[in-house]
């Protein structure tokens, strides 16, 4: 079966709630149907090091994760909203994945070419529509393909209180891009799939 993983970057480690953990669970549920399993990896539960090598060393975890990244078909890239921006953790992963930029397979493609990347962004406060725009070039420019309307978000009332995961339901137009999202990268995926992007 195809998998899906998801690369949250809330900044609070487990097990505390977290509303970026809800809204990448609910892409990770829609993407279901369209025959995709997957799960979590909350990055704040791990040793990631700064730096831009596969392997910065000394307990470094990030090479596990990679692992991980290199093993599923679509990447799920949630971040909360921070001061207008990812967080720091989001910021830290596209990073990471940086020395991926010259990694290439066999053919001379890069080694994250054929992979679908989408972008989940929650916060009490703007800057969703810059961070996915960020997070979509950072994606992009390693290798991943981005599907059409592959971002979703929530934005709540600005210096208020109430996060995602404090709504009685979920709003109907953050469901329905989240069906859409789910179908596009299902859909997408499957295509690179099948056929490949051409060797250079």
């Amino acid at each position: 079966m195809p998998t899906a993983l998801v690369l949250n970057c809330t900044l609070k480690p487990s097990p505390s709630a977290s509303s970026t953990a809800l809204l990448a669970q609910q892409v990770l549920d829609a993407l279901e149907p369209h025959g995709f399993e997957g799960d979590q990896v909350r990055i704040a539960d791990f040793d990631v090091k700064p730096g831009v090598e596969h392997d910065m060393g000394d307990g470094d975890e990030w090479p596990a994760i990679r692992d991980r990244i290199l093993a599923a078909d679509i990447l799920v890239f949630a971040t909360p909203t921070w001061m207008g921006h990812m967080s720091s953790i989001a910021q830290r992963v596209l990073e990471r994945l940086d020395a991926d930029i010259s990694e290439t397979d066999d053919e001379g493609r890069q080694i994250l070419t054929g992979k679908v990347a989408v972008v989940a962004v929650v916060g009490n406060e703007d800057g969703a529509h810059a961070i996915i725009a960020d997070a979509f070039q950072g994606l992009n420019d390693v290798g991943f393909t981005v599907p059409a309307q592959g971002g979703v978000y929530w934005n709540g009332e600005a210096m208020q209180s109430t996060d995602y995961k404090d709504l009685d339901e979920t709003p109907e137009k953050v469901a329905s891009t989240t069906a859409t999202l789910a179908a596009n990268a299902a859909h997408l995926a499957k295509l690179l799939t099948a056929q490949r992007y051409p060797a250079p």
